[in-house]
């Protein structure tokens, strides 16, 4: 089967979604016939954003790719996998510390179903040091964000930071 015909599901917390992220969900959209791309409760991580205002910024920053759809979901991304058929879970990666952190997510998402496979997409070198934690931190101290993230969750950052 080629990947074209897959359905694939992207997951992560988008809190906020940044140019790295879209750098891979653009790429995994010319790779797959549809991506999911999936924001997912994790309980160790604190979020700035509402489930809700990362939905909003998502849709907004993949308005212009007709095969991604977003959604939420609470719950194993396999589950997901099988809820809509998806036979893929694509992960960037940006440096080796992410690779050790995503071979032992991809090792428990293949012992829990044999049948989906992993797609590791590598950053693109000017995207390798953008990640949701990094962007927050700038824009807590009213730095530099162009680049980094679209017009509209820099707006959305601005405002979280100067409303507290």
């Amino acid at each position: 089967m080629f990947m074209e015909a897959i359905i694939a599901m992207y997951p992560g917390t988008y809190d906020p979604v940044t140019y790295g992220h879209l750098d891979i969900i653009e790429r995994a959209a010319r790779l797959f016939k549809e991506v999911h791309v999936t924001i997912v409760t994790n309980p160790a991580k604190k979020t700035l954003f509402t489930t809700e205002e990362r939905l909003e910024m998502l849709e907004k920053a993949t308005v212009h790719i007709p095969n991604i759809r977003v959604s939420h979901f609470d719950g194993l991304s396999v589950d997901y996998c099988r809820m809509v058929g998806a036979k893929a879970i694509v992960r960037g990666l940006r440096a080796q510390m992410d690779f050790e952190f995503e071979f032992q997510i991809a090792a428990a998402n293949q012992y829990l179903n044999p049948e989906i496979e992993m797609c590791f997409l590598m950053t693109r070198q000017n995207l390798a040091f953008v990640s949701s934690s990094v962007v927050k931190e700038i824009a807590l101290f009213q730095g530099k964000l162009e680049g980094l993230v679209p017009d509209f969750v820099q707006h959305a950052l601005r405002k979280k930071y100067n409303s507290d």
